[in-house]
């Protein structure tokens, strides 16, 4: 309805117009070079309009006559970077296929069509890397360096070379650099850790601290590399105080209390861990000035008196009282040790050596043995694998914090021929007999 009522307004306006200027009175008379016109007003008014008309025409046609270089450049150009897109995206596809050959034809391509912007200085850097040509990688990745607007993606490319050549210390440098320039930056989180395993960096890595990566165990990887005795002492007691029952950390902090001459306060940290949880390395760390078994068994008594009904506790103090040649106290220890849990191989061998002790056969404690459970230890929650001391990365699959103090699962049991068990008796600090 509103389009018809304009249609008939804008027609009856115009019908006005029209019907006004075919009524004009008077004449128009135009006289030039020996001519002269002369016409009605209404005719004179529309041949102006015409004429303004045709010579608008006109000068339109030749605006786009001169600024047709100009235009046609501008088409060029989108043209260009048309193809230029095209030839950005295929060269992603064949990044991410690892098709080398087709991502560093499609990145030159984008380079001659684009120009070396970062996008297609980055493609042909990672192309050049995934063809299997670090040196022209590198040569492109510090292209990028030189560039304000791409300075981080070159160092990120320098840096991943440098971790595939297992060049530790350039990559760390690397890496601090690229940090400055993205303070925080998540994305070498893995390769930061890597480096650190490798490095001893570990004090780099403590801003990775969080719920998947808890703060005690980068802060003991810290103290343990640290060099400075009071820059370890520090760190030592950041892991103490972040988990105060994390035995690495516990006895990363009494060592550094004992090199202080706080004895006493080492002793209450380590008997506080061990009322949290009991741990051998905790014993260990306790026992370790000790001069002698007896010495050692009087000392195992605190550990005793902060968590008696613990089975690490019983056995500790078995195991002490036989080397203190104590042997009804180590038959009583034991025994009470193997009704605390489902006894595990070591509290079986040290039963058979107890038996020996008391010159009685042990065969039947020793077959027992081999087919017990394995003993708990340190192990990678990640590939599993059993470690003989704590580290912040494990070894075999380079996962950082996944070291935890547990049992072995059932599947690990074999069966021990005689040989391993003996080897495991000697280990375990066994009497012979």
């Amino acid at each position: 309805m509103r389009r018809v009522v304009l249609f008939l307004t804008t027609s009856a306006a115009v019908l006005v117009l029209a019907w006004w200027v075919a009524h004009l009175p008077g004449t128009v008379a135009l006289s030039g070079f020996g001519y002269s016109v002369e016409t009605t007003s209404p005719i004179a008014v529309v041949g102006g309009v015409v004429l303004l008309v045709a010579l608008l025409l006109v000068l339109r046609l030749l605006m786009g006559l001169l600024g047709m270089p100009g235009a046609l450049r501008f088409w060029r150009q989108g043209q260009a970077r048309r193809q230029g897109d095209v030839a950005v995206g295929r060269a992603l596809v064949a990044l991410a296929a690892g098709e080398a050959a087709g991502a560093r034809r499609q990145a030159r391509r984008a380079r001659d069509l684009l120009g070396d912007t970062p996008q297609t200085l980055l493609l042909a850097a990672e192309s050049a890397r995934l063809g299997g040509n670090p040196a022209e990688a590198e040569a492109i990745y510090q292209t990028l360096v030189g560039r304000t607007d791409s300075a981080f993606l070159g160092l990120r490319g320098l840096f991943r070379l440098a971790v595939e050549r297992e060049d530790w210390h350039e990559a760390a440098s690397l890496g601090r650099r690229a940090e400055a320039l993205q303070p925080g930056a998540n994305w070498l989180r893995d390769a930061r850790l890597r480096v650190a395993d490798e490095t001893g960096q570990w004090g780099r890595a403590l801003a990775l601290a969080g719920p998947d990566l808890p703060e005690e165990v980068l802060a003991t990887a810290a103290s343990q590399a640290e060099a400075d005795p009071q820059g370890a002492a520090k760190l030592a007691r950041q892991a103490w105080k972040a988990n105060p029952s994390f035995p690495p950390a516990v006895v990363a902090y009494a060592a550094s209390l004992k090199r202080e001459g706080h004895e006493a306060r080492a002793e209450e940290a380590i008997l506080a861990a061990w009322k949290a949880a009991p741990h051998p390395d905790l014993a260990a760390a306790l026992l370790e000035d000790a001069p002698d078994a007896r010495a050692r068994l009087r000392q195992a008594v605190k550990l005793s008196n902060a968590r008696a009904e613990h089975v690490e506790t019983q056995y500790l103090l078995g195991r002490l009282s036989l080397e203190a040649g104590e042997v009804g106290e180590a038959r009583f220890h034991a025994e009470r040790g193997r009704g605390l849990a489902v006894p595990t191989r070591r509290i079986l061998l040290l039963l058979a050596d107890i038996t020996a002790a008391e010159r009685r056969d042990a065969s039947a404690l020793l077959r027992a043995a081999a087919e017990a459970p394995a003993d708990p230890a340190w192990t990678c929650g990640q590939c599993g694998t059993r470690q003989d001391v704590w580290r912040p990365a494990c070894p075999a699959c380079h996962a950082t914090g996944r070291i935890s103090w547990k049992a072995a699962p059932a599947a690990d049991r074999p069966a021990l021929v005689a040989e391993t068990i003996e080897a495991e008796r000697v280990e375990a600090g066994a009497l012979d007999v």
